[in-house]
């Protein structure tokens, strides 16, 4: 039964992450960012401005958290397993070429998420308990008069957040711990339940407290190991960038334990890769973007912006170049060991593997609180608030499961729900092209340029 439902999911994941999906996510970032003017180049400054000048802020609109803490909640879901053992599965089956396809669907997955958000901002609600409430499904239902639809996208995101938001990240935290301390599987997951259910059930408002201290400290920790490394071999940067630019076009031959790759393979592997780090197009982060006090939908479209410059073209960046400048791309490993072996190449002794141990529990951790509100808000959206604090609990029985067992078939069918999500979450965007055009014609016809 195992491996008939995984051999029926393996042939629709592959459909679901083949050629086709990358392309339409990758069209639906250029078609926006063509639509758009390029706004995430020509308003990254503002963006910028907007985010760290106004760290402590409210935005002056009706909303649960600050923007920053919607943006700090955001990033805590997107900053994964994936800006580590992803980006190195990205250089292992691709080549040092998958790293400028990353950047490729950052740099438009920028403006991708800052149209989600724009769109679901406008379309948000409040549900019973005055929570507000926002996402594809709402878009659709409201703005597109599609709500079988938006009941499509409320179960994917539901059912999706369980693998990809819950037991890969409880399954990941126990298997490093194990690896690194000898800790017991039982212990971590025990620990994780009790830890995440202090935060996860006193609401999104206690989740964006959280974040907003937990994401900055997580991030500059893993940021500053991976710069020193770079910064200590600076001299072979030149060359790494070389690699990345000639494999991106002309592929990359076998050499050590690497088998070679095409330029297909870095262009798929380094696109997906990226994509499923940042998640733009997939419709998750709009959820929690749609909490914020703003006072305007494309104020916090611009928090989008900054987000994807985060993941993507800061930390996923500082791993690739991690990887490469330390020699360790082409030894043969993949996953968290390769990210592993790279920085302790670099930071030799304990530090460099107390890095990436750190930096994966945390992003595991932060992950886990952030899309416990996800999944929560795709419940509410099909039964109701009354659903949420049930829906809570379960998610802490998931957190145990994921701690203890193992996952190859879930990870899959997670990975194969996740990808379904970025249907109906295109249809909704693109669908509301005019919409979004009118908002940012509005909002920057009164702000200078």
């Amino acid at each position: 039964m195992v491996e008939t439902i995984a051999a029926w999911n393996s042939w629709l994941n592959n459909l679901v992450w083949g050629a086709p999906m990358l392309i339409l996510l990758v069209g639906t970032g250029l078609l926006l960012t063509v639509l758009t003017g390029a706004v995430q180049f020509r308003r990254l400054g503002t963006a910028l401005r907007e985010v760290l000048g106004k760290l402590t802020r409210h935005g002056g609109g009706v909303g649960n958290v600050t923007p920053f803490q919607a943006v700090a909640t955001a990033l805590a879901s997107t900053v994964g397993v994936g800006n580590i053992a992803g980006v190195a599965t990205a250089l292992f089956l691709g080549g040092p070429g998958a790293l400028f396809w990353l950047w490729i669907s950052g740099l438009l997955g920028m403006c991708t998420k800052f149209s989600e958000i724009v769109v679901a901002l406008h379309y948000r609600e409040p549900d019973a308990t005055g929570t507000m409430r926002g996402g594809a499904m709402y878009t659709l239902k409201k703005g597109l008069g599609l709500p079988w639809l938006g009941a499509i996208f409320a179960f994917l995101t539901a059912a999706a957040a369980f693998g990809i938001g819950n037991m890969v990240q409880a399954n990941s935290v126990a298997d490093s711990l194990r690896a690194s301390f000898g800790a017991s599987p039982a212990i971590v997951g025990a620990v994780l339940v009790v830890v995440t259910g202090a935060v996860i059930l006193g609401g999104i408002r206690r989740i964006a407290e959280v974040t907003q201290f937990l994401v900055p400290f997580m991030a500059l920790f893993y940021l500053g190991g991976g710069i020193l490394i770079i910064l200590t071999r600076i001299g072979e940067i030149p060359s790494a960038l070389r690699l990345v630019f000639e494999g991106a076009f002309s592929g990359t031959a076998a050499t050590g334990g690497f088998a070679g790759s095409t330029v297909m393979m870095a262009l798929r592997y380094g696109v997906a890769r990226g994509l499923f780090s940042n998640e733009a197009g997939l419709g998750s982060a709009p959820i929690v973007h749609a909490t914020a006090d703003t006072d305007h939908p494309v104020r916090q479209g611009l928090y989008g912006i900054f987000e994807v410059f985060v993941d993507t073209i800061l930390i996923c960046t500082t791993t690739g170049l991690v990887i490469l400048v330390t020699g360790a791309w082409d030894d043969g490993q993949t996953g968290a060991a390769l990210a592993a072996q790279a920085f302790q190449i670099g930071l030799p002794g304990t530090w460099g593997h107390l890095i990436v141990t750190t930096g994966l529990v945390l992003f595991a951790f932060s992950t886990i609180i952030g899309w416990s509100y996800y999944g929560e808000t795709g419940i509410v959206y099909l039964l109701g608030a009354k659903a949420a604090l049930p829906y809570r609990i379960v998610w802490l029985v998931f957190i145990y499961l994921g701690a203890v067992g193992s996952l190859h078939v879930v990870w899959d069918i997670a990975d194969t729900l996740n990808g379904l999500m970025a249907i109906p979450n295109l249809i909704s965007v693109l669908g509301s092209i005019p919409l979004l055009l009118r908002l940012q014609r509005e909002f920057f016809a009164r702000q200078p340029s």
